[in-house]
């Protein structure tokens, strides 16, 4: 069967369309995160993923970010310059992990690499990190294949942590907090960065010892077989 490439604002003439498309998007990038964690812990005895979130937008969600753009809400707007409309979010140990994930999610040939944003190299003004994709994957439909964006953000459990109190105050205060929350806040985003750091250290650190202990172990199983 002879299958038609397009994008989604080609391919899409409804509501029920576009979220039939985002929510494949997301099984289908969720499906090879949990494949890529497998052979993460076959090859090195160790899963890089914590856990995975998913999520659609609501359509209000979806309304207020183009209203803010000055666009007005068309299917074919939403699907144009809505990027994070499907959304994943992984969740590592440490920060090594985020950049394994990232580059085994581009190592795989069909998906594209729209856009990145490093927000642990360069934090938001708020203290905030995490490492954002946005991506397209092509879903297989009855007649055609319609490639599919997805927003992808990889952060630590430490991270995460403080973007969901992050988040919390710009909802519950309609972005309106007080400095000295802010302030506090962005300390505790100095605290977490410090954190990941010092669990990421004395992570190596019992890697190394490991490793030692149990090439001492060989050791001493060679000289009493001998």
């Amino acid at each position: 069967m002879d299958y038609n490439k397009t994008k989604v604002n080609d391919g899409v003439d409804s509501w029920e369309t576009m979220m039939l498309l985002y929510n494949s998007a997301l099984k289908e990038v969720g499906t090879k995160l949990e494949i890529l964690n497998d052979e993460f812990q076959h090859i090195h005895q160790y899963n890089p993923i914590e856990h995975i979130k998913s999520r659609i937008k609501s359509p209000e969600s979806i309304v207020k970010k183009l209203k803010k753009r000055g666009l007005d809400s068309t299917i074919e707007n939403m699907t144009e310059f809505v990027n994070d409309i499907a959304g994943i979010r992984v969740i590592c140990s440490f920060t090594s992990d985020i950049y394994h994930i990232a580059e085994m999610l581009r190592n795989q040939n069909d998906i594209k690499v729209i856009s990145v944003k490093d927000y642990i190299v360069s934090p938001k003004e708020s203290g905030y990190k995490s490492f954002h994709m946005i991506v397209s994957v092509p879903i297989y439909l009855s007649d055609s294949v319609v490639d599919t964006k997805v927003e992808i953000q990889i952060r630590t459990v430490a991270m995460d942590f403080w973007a969901s109190l992050e988040h919390k105050m710009n909802y519950k205060l309609e972005k309106n907090a007080p400095d000295k929350i802010k302030q506090e806040l962005y300390e505790c985003a100095q605290m977490v960065s410090l954190l990941d750091d010092k669990m990421l250290t004395l992570n190596e650190e019992i890697q190394a010892e490991v490793e030692r202990q149990n090439k001492l172990k060989l050791e001493q199983n060679a000289q009493s077989t001998k």
